[in-house]
């Protein structure tokens, strides 16, 4: 690790050969499917955060837009068809070096199933959802944001930064 020549920041630089391996933050996508005024939410299977809820989401694919990468989570957790919508949130996850983009997404025809990575999925009202059991902050912050804009007849867009590990 040295400061390369030009920049400010340390990095991994070859000994050998002088090139720079950058590390950077990791883009995670997902959306807030909504179906009759119902959430889709999954459990997941996997882990971090086996057992407990949230949205359809994970990792970009290289070669891969936001919306196609939401739209794809969707079909994999969930085995639901969505269309995707407006962005909603994009919360910076500075300690997990990650950044978690959040569309609004409309289920398609009402349709959905378990997928590999979930243990349960089903279609949730505000009042249902197991707050206290929702994997991640950032999925959270983007539901709570869904229905206050949903309240307010609005579809505005979020920003929030979380620095802090999940407790155990």
């Amino acid at each position: 690790m040295r400061i390369p020549p030009g920049d400010n920041l340390p990095r991994a630089v070859c000994t050998a050969c002088g090139s720079i391996h950058y590390q950077n933050p990791r883009i995670v996508v997902g959306c807030v499917p909504e179906w009759q005024g119902r959430i889709l939410l999954c459990q997941r299977a996997i882990m971090p955060r086996r057992g407990y809820w949230t949205t359809p989401a994970g990792f970009l694919e290289n070669g891969e837009s936001l919306h196609a990468g939401a739209v794809r989570e969707s079909l994999e957790e969930a085995e639901a068809r969505v269309q995707s919508g407006s962005l909603l949130a994009i919360s910076n996850v500075l300690h997990a070096n990650q950044v978690h983009v959040t569309f609004r997404a409309a289920l398609l025809e009402g349709k959905f199933g378990v997928g590999a990575e979930s243990l349960r999925v089903g279609l949730y009202e505000e009042a249902e959802i197991p707050w206290e059991q929702i994997a991640f902050p950032s999925i959270e912050f983007a539901l709570r944001c869904y229905f206050d804009d949903r309240r307010s007849g609005q579809e505005l867009l979020h920003f929030n930064d979380i620095n802090r590990p999940l407790q155990k």
